[in-house]
């Protein structure tokens, strides 16, 4: 049986080609780690925007959810006790004192949160019919600021039908 030449050959690789072969191989590790570096960069803003919007939707659901004379209050931590009461007074969130849209903030995990709650053609809650309820999640990554913003409707149940 014959045997191809390089096969038979016992010179073995040169100096220069074993540099070569390191370099490149150190190339292609520094772009392996590269690439690396950046999907965990990206895999860590996405969480973060997943966590903000999952906060954004719960304090939605939340006020979606409680009684329309509890609509003020803020149970955070689910006990039965209210942390936060809504206020209408420019501070904690609320833009502008007595224009009768309450506001409330809490910062958590680097995500601040603010929700307001703005009666229909701004008259007091009480009388309102329906109330407009946006939530703000707003939150700073490697790529700059990100604001999540949900809002809906909620109906007076005291006014259903009372037209």
């Amino acid at each position: 049986m014959t045997w191809p030449r390089w096969i038979e050959s016992t010179n073995g690789a040169s100096f220069s080609e074993v540099l070569v072969a390191m370099a490149l191989m150190m190339i292609g590790l520094a772009s392996a780690m590269g690439a690396f570096a950046g999907a965990e960069r990206t895999t860590g803003q996405n969480a973060l925007k997943t966590r903000a919007l999952a906060m954004a939707q719960s304090r939605l659901e939340a006020k979606r959810s409680v009684r329309w004379e509890h609509l003020l209050m803020d149970d955070l931590d689910h006990d039965g006790v209210a942390e936060i009461m809504m206020n209408d007074n420019g501070d904690g969130g609320d833009r502008i004192a007595g224009d009768n849209i309450y506001s409330a903030q809490w910062e958590h995990g680097g995500i601040l949160m603010i929700w307001t709650v703005a009666p229909h053609h701004g008259c007091r809650l009480s009388v309102s019919g329906l109330a407009v309820l946006e939530v703000r999640a707003s939150f700073r990554s490697s790529s700059g600021e990100h604001e999540i913003r949900l809002a809906t409707i909620r109906a007076n149940p005291a006014f259903v039908g009372s037209d």
